[in-house]
């Protein structure tokens, strides 16, 4: 067999492009359809020829191959759209449903389409039996690389059997190339509001979980090519800080030359607001303090300044040692916007006074917005608004995420509400949305508290998981196998990769239960158990003196065989990574990599149980047989791992 170099191939693949756009043109044109017998025919033929189209331009690389992993779902749908539209022409936007089979039994994957069409041309007044429809749709299957044969089940069901070959070139692909996500129609610029703490305060657990998901939502974003910009919409602004700079003014009256030594600004608040409370001339001079922070009078910007630095540093504490990064963008930000947007609404005449407060009714909402305060101050509803229009119109957003717990839910829905009104945004262009969370329980399930019933402080959390961490691993020994230093990057992979699973492994919309006991425990689906398995499955290869560099070279040269049913299991769970990765862009559940990354995490082990990768000497130990496939299962399995796991900030170590 004669091997065409890269470079031919993507010529003869170029010239079938062209050639086959030209036909689709050709059969478009109505002065080319001859006869209306043919009708139909062109049609179907017209279907058959754009589906090549695209798997033609999909699989088009620099060198003539794709180095994108598939998602096979996807591909299994466009398949499956071309054979529905071939076999029923006139039914208008048929269901398309693929999914992957529940039961090796009904083979690997699962057309349900037959009977939802069967209901939609009942309605139509056609009465069809979904069997019916299923023979038809299987007849029209276009030819294809993936599909080794279909089965009907039951009332309708279409069982797909994938074809071997095509798996395996789908799992060298995979590891000559790494993990590349599969391509982006257009790079879309994601606006992702996260964390937001308030400055004077300190980040309490309940900060925890937006900081957390929001992060994780950043990463998956990234990784799939998105423009992404991780904003952190701290509040810095509003009347609290008259207060606080009253108190500064009283508590170091020389703040404008000498930095104040603010140690604990949690406790500066405090003082601030019992002050703020029970002094009425101290009351007084904090609104006034207010007012001339407002107008932006130097001095007390730079009163301002020095209070937003000491939280500053104390939030970074907390990011460094989750390892997020975030652009600060606060409301302070807006303050010069708010004016314009409430002036863009009473010119649209959408704003009402209502004693002396300037209010908005968005349609479709029972409660209005208050864009502007008795007083003539702003609100939070006006600050929000003058963000989400400087993220559509300066950052020019497609997509803009708001990570907060799920009481905010009524605010988003009234803010979102009243952007659309006013004409800012196209729900059906761009989406903005609410990615809610539920709160952190403590295991009474009562909202997580200290002993005191003060709110839990993160950096405390932080501390006591590492704590936690290293008497875990000293209690597994691991203290006299691992250098100093393996074991402190073992403590905080451990720690902090076991706090932000347990978050994310929850569906963020249902309140969680915080328990260190559970989290650091390595059965079942935890981060210990993850990263524990990780571990074991990098070291089959080290251990049977297998480098990078052989592992290279086996990847291009050795084909990866499927043959053991557990082979063929393992390998096709590693391939579902894309479609998980495109359910959790559909619904920013995040749960869904962590239940994945567990079912493929116990697939392994099915299959090492019942594979040898590594034959040894019983009597000596000496590896005798290397079975170089499985070994290269063994590293599809760790770099989709490796993956899974930076999307959710979590950091393995190559020994733990």
């Amino acid at each position: 067999v004669v091997q065409l170099p890269a470079s031919l191939i993507f010529f003869f693949q170029e010239r079938e492009i062209k050639s086959l756009s030209e036909e689709i043109k050709r059969l478009k044109n109505p002065e080319n359809l001859g006869v209306p017998s043919q009708l139909g025919e062109l049609q179907v033929e017209n279907e058959r020829l754009k589906y090549r189209l695209n798997i033609l331009k999909r699989v088009r690389g620099p060198e003539g191959v794709s180095k994108n992993m598939l998602n096979i779902i996807q591909s299994l749908q466009e398949v499956f759209g071309v054979a529905i539209r071939a076999g029923f022409p006139d039914l208008e936007n048929p269901p398309l449903s693929v999914a992957p089979s529940q039961q090796a039994r009904f083979g690997d994957y699962q057309c349900n389409s037959a009977m939802a069409m069967a209901q939609m041309m009942k309605a139509n007044g056609v009465k069809v039996s979904p069997r019916e429809i299923a023979e038809k749709i299987v007849q029209n299957i276009p030819d294809n690389d993936l599909i080794e044969k279909t089965e009907i089940a039951g009332p309708g069901f279409i069982n797909v059997h994938l074809k071997k070959a095509f798996v395996s070139k789908l799992l060298t692909n995979l590891l000559v190339n790494g993990v590349q996500p599969p391509p982006l129609e257009s790079k879309k610029r994601v606006v992702i509001d996260f964390s937001s703490p308030n400055i004077a305060k300190e980040m309490h657990v309940g900060h925890l979980r937006s900081t957390i998901i929001g992060d994780s939502l950043c990463r998956l974003f990234e990784f799939l090519g998105y423009d992404v910009l991780r904003l952190n919409h701290v509040g810095d602004w509003g009347t609290q800080f008259g207060m606080l700079i009253a108190h500064l003014q009283d508590k170091f009256p020389d703040y404008l030359t000498v930095s104040p030594p603010i140690g604990d600004l949690q406790a500066f608040y405090k003082e601030s607001k019992k002050r703020f409370d029970s002094e009425e001339d101290f009351k007084k001079r904090a609104y006034q303090c207010v007012v001339k922070l407002q107008r932006k009078e130097p001095d007390f910007i730079k009163a301002w300044n020095l209070i937003c630095d000491v939280s500053r540093q104390e939030f970074q504490k907390i990011y460094d040692a989750l390892g997020i990064k975030i652009i600060e963008r606060g409301e302070s930000y807006y303050q010069d916007l708010m004016t314009e947007v409430v002036r863009e609404f009473e010119e649209k005449k959408l704003v009402q006074l209502d004693e002396g407060r300037k209010i908005v009714f968005p349609p479709g909402q029972s409660i209005p917005l208050t864009v502007v305060k008795s007083d003539g101050g702003y609100t939070y509803d006006t600050s929000d608004l003058a963000a989400l229009k400087q993220r559509l119109f300066e950052e020019k957003a497609d997509l803009i995420i708001y990570v907060t717990d799920s009481g905010q839910s009524g605010h988003f829905q009234l803010i979102f509400a009243a952007a659309q009104m006013i004409g800012w945004y196209d729900p059906a262009v761009t989406r903005v949305e609410h990615a809610g969370f539920g709160v952190v329980l403590g295991e009474d399930k009562k909202k997580f508290k200290t002993r005191s019933g003060d709110t839990v402080r993160l950096m405390d959390l932080l501390q006591e998981g590492l704590k936690r961490s290293m008497d875990k691993l000293i209690e597994k020994e691991r203290d006299k196998v691992l250098t100093a230093e393996e074991l402190v990057k073992a403590q905080q992979a451990v720690a902090f990769g076991c706090i932000k699973y347990a978050d994310l492994s929850h569906n963020r919309i249902n309140d969680y239960v915080f328990s260190f006991d559970k989290m650091l425990d390595d059965r079942g689906n935890t981060a210990a158990y993850l990263l524990y398995a990780f571990t074991r499955i990098r070291s089959i290869a080290r251990l049977a003196n297998i480098d990078d560099t052989m592992l290279s070279a086996a990847a291009r040269n050795t084909e990866v065989l499927l043959d053991h049913e557990k082979e063929w299991k393992l390998g096709k769970c590693i391939l579902r990574f894309p479609e998980i990765l495109q359910k959790i862009l559909d619904d920013l559940l995040l749960h869904t990599l962590c239940d994945y990354l567990y079912e493929l995490a116990t697939t392994f082990t099915e299959f090492y149980d019942s594979c040898y990768c590594v034959e040894k000497d019983r009597q000596t130990g000496k590896v005798v047989k290397v079975n170089m496939w499985r070994l290269l299962l063994c590293e599809a399995t760790a770099v989709i791992m490796a993956k899974g796991f930076d999307i959710l900030g979590i950091t393995p170590v190559q020994r733990m």
